[in-house]
């Protein structure tokens, strides 16, 4: 499959919660890449205004840029799941995953993108921890503790992958067709776990691709000690429904 099959053809999922500082900068690299890739920007009531650019954004790149507001703080899962459920309803193909705080850098996206395109993949996940660790500004604990959820979600599991959590990736839409996406209720990291799990037991191929990745400079982070438990106690519900053959 070369470039021009999938032009117009791939999403690009962007939830965003008081992003106004970086999502202007992350839509237009999008834009500027040379897939002419779509976007979709998923708002949960930014106070600061980040909608009102996206709209500016999506004036500048007509039919390129997509905006969905949600009433409140909703939460990642459901704002992927929304983003989802557009991207099979709109057909596109391929439907990539990223943060609005510049952590990801869009110039990966191609990366992420052509083995999906060409068949090689499934879905490929843009890793921290392949080659080695590729994590700019993080503090050593936040390191240990990222780590070793991998560790401990391999552990039970038996996922086959060195970054179980990344939120930067691309999906064929074959996998959001598979997956029964009404029964997936995580909404934190845990949510990125999930995905991955289910396409694994589905029989898809899952790869991951090095990328490095950026701790934002620009607003608040959103990891909280709920997002960490609910991803601590998802794992094992996941390999329980599984065994049980319930997922």
């Amino acid at each position: 499959m070369d470039q021009d099959s999938f032009r117009q053809k791939t999403l690009v999922i962007v939830p965003t919660f008081n992003e106004a500082e970086n999502i202007a900068t992350v839509i237009s690299e999008i834009m500027s890449l040379p897939d002419d890739l779509s976007a979709l920007v998923i708002d949960d009531a930014s106070p600061d205004g980040t909608a009102l650019l996206v709209k500016a954004s999506a004036q500048e790149y007509p039919g390129r840029v997509h905006l969905i507001e949600r009433a409140g703080k909703l939460g990642l899962g459901t704002a992927y799941l929304e983003g989802f459920r557009f991207a099979l309803d709109k057909k596109f193909e391929l439907v990539c995953e990223m943060d609005a705080d510049r952590s990801h850098d869009p110039k990966d996206l191609p990366r992420l993108i052509r083995p999906v395109a060409t068949g090689e993949s499934d879905l490929v996940v843009g890793s921290r921890y392949i080659g080695g660790v590729r994590i700019m500004n993080w503090p050593l604990s936040r390191l240990i503790l990222s780590y070793s959820a991998g560790i401990y979600t391999r552990m039970i599991t038996r996922l086959p992958l060195q970054d179980v959590t990344s939120g930067y990736k691309c999906i064929h839409r074959r996998v959001l067709e598979a997956i029964p996406l009404d029964r997936v209720k995580s909404n934190g990291y845990s949510f990125q776990i999930e995905i991955n799990y289910r396409a694994w037991k589905l029989g898809f191929r899952i790869d991951e691709v090095p990328i490095v990745f950026t701790e934002r400079t620009d607003g608040e982070s959103k990891m909280t000690k709920s997002i960490v438990r609910e991803a601590i106690l998802k794992v094992w519900e996941l390999r329980l429904r599984s065994i049980f053959r319930k997922l």
